[in-house]
């Protein structure tokens, strides 16, 4: 098999929770045990942070990538899913994963993998795993893919796990309170391994300190320790984030700048400085100026994309991944403060999402183009109209996000404003 050929054979031929949700979901590690072992369990031949959350945690990934690669670490980078390319989701030091290796891996562990029957995730993770491992990295950042305590990666060898913060999301999997989704996310805890939270949530943060207790692990609540102070948006042509950051009330960091604008990013470089700090504790040496080049580079070094993207400045046109309902509410704020004439609103949604509870969080003012991603689990067109007009959205619908965006853009004057979110496929499809 070629490249192209071993892609269509991982998507074509794996269960691939992205386009066909439920149907591709395992609730438990056994397949995942089974195929590391028959990879000589490469996941234990480096070190790794462990991160799960709800909202965050691909931001969190890249930012702690990226200062690690500043202080001169090999760090490998596992995420998903994907925008564009399926290498995406592997790279060492930005750098994505060869084509050839992919092929070969495939080649390789087809017929051993065989009886497992493996999903796409638990066949990509393994991949991902061997690669740092023969790659020898220093360490690697890895993302949890939904949940934490069944999902896939919870088998690596953590020194530190993160859960960025908890909400409402894959609730027909990981439980309908935030209580029962705190408890699975809280199943990636190793004992007496450090945890950092990065969002104090009353609610649920007693289910964090009980289990953390139970394991002898030591944790630590980002928000307690930094604070954001003096944000704003820097640059018209690239624009960035520049703030103050106080530890414990004294300055910590004066006008650090971050290589994106979406202002809840305050949030995750927050969470990143926890971990920082927890780093540098037990051992790491990463200093003031590895943070600043980091987090000034973070798009640079790790190829991070999707969130709050500015695609063309006349007219603004902005892309964001967020999709649920805690990250829709940070763009719909951030969309409020941004000026323009007039709201294009490209939009497309999975069809096992809450959407009402979505829709109803969406700017009335605006024009909507409702479209489908290319994807199973994408909701049609004509349906999302329909939904979105019970909650006061108007607009039209197209066959494909391509039609879409290429209306939003037809219609849109100089000084208008177009977003385009809702799913990460539409994002995905428009990149």
């Amino acid at each position: 098999m070629n490249y192209r050929q071993t892609i269509d054979y991982l998507y074509s031929q794996l269960p691939m929770f992205q386009r066909l949700g439920a149907a591709a979901y395992k609730a438990n590690l056994d397949n995942t045990i089974a195929l590391c072992n028959i990879l000589g369990n490469p996941q234990n031949n480096f070190k790794s942070i462990h991160i799960a959350g709800t909202n965050g945690k691909g931001s969190v990934s890249h930012f702690i990538a990226s200062v690690l690669q500043s202080a001169g670490l090999k760090v490998g980078l596992y995420t998903s899913p994907h925008l564009k390319d399926f290498r995406e989701r592997m790279r060492i030091n930005g750098k994505k994963i060869h084509r050839g290796y992919v092929t070969e891996f495939v080649k390789t562990n087809k017929k051993p993998f065989a009886n497992i029957k493996p999903s796409f995730f638990e066949y990509t993770f393994g991949m991902a795993v061997q690669y740092f491992s023969e790659e020898k990295v220093d360490i690697a950042i890895i993302e949890v893919g939904m949940g934490g305590r069944l999902d896939s990666t919870n088998v690596v060898n953590s020194i530190l796990s993160v859960i960025t913060n908890i909400g409402f999301d894959h609730t027909q999997f990981l439980g309908d309170t935030l209580e029962q989704i705190a408890l699975e996310k809280a199943g990636i805890f190793k004992p007496r391994i450090p945890v950092v939270i990065g969002e104090t949530q009353n609610k649920i943060k007693h289910i964090f300190l009980k289990r953390a207790k139970e394991l002898g692990s030591p944790l630590f609540f980002a928000d307690h320790n930094f604070e954001v102070r003096k944000l704003k948006t820097t640059g018209k042509i690239f624009p960035k984030l520049a703030m103050d950051i106080f530890k414990q009330e004294e300055l910590f960091l004066k006008n650090l700048v971050c290589q994106v604008a979406g202002l809840y990013q305050q949030k995750n470089i927050i969470t990143t400085l926890q971990i920082v700090k927890v780093l540098t504790d037990i051992g790491f040496d990463i200093s003031e100026q590895n943070i600043r080049e980091g987090f000034k580079n973070v798009v640079t070094k790790t190829g991070l994309q999707g969130r709050w993207q500015i695609l063309n400045r006349k007219p603004l046109t902005i892309c964001d991944t967020g999709h649920n309902i805690d990250g829709i509410k940070e763009i719909v704020t951030q969309i409020e403060k941004t000026s323009c004439r007039e709201l294009h609103f490209v939009l497309g949604v999975v069809n096992d999402k809450n959407i009402d509870a979505v829709l109803k969080l969406l700017p009335k003012k605006a024009q909507y183009y409702f479209c489908k991603a290319n994807i199973p689990r994408g909701l049609d067109h004509d349906k999302l109209k329909n939904i979105a007009g019970d909650y006061g959205l108007q607009g039209k619908s197209f066959n494909s996000v391509y039609e879409a965006f290429s209306a939003a853009k037809a219609n849109a004057h100089k000084y208008d404003l177009i977003f385009v979110g809702g799913s990460t496929f539409v994002v995905a499809e428009i990149l």
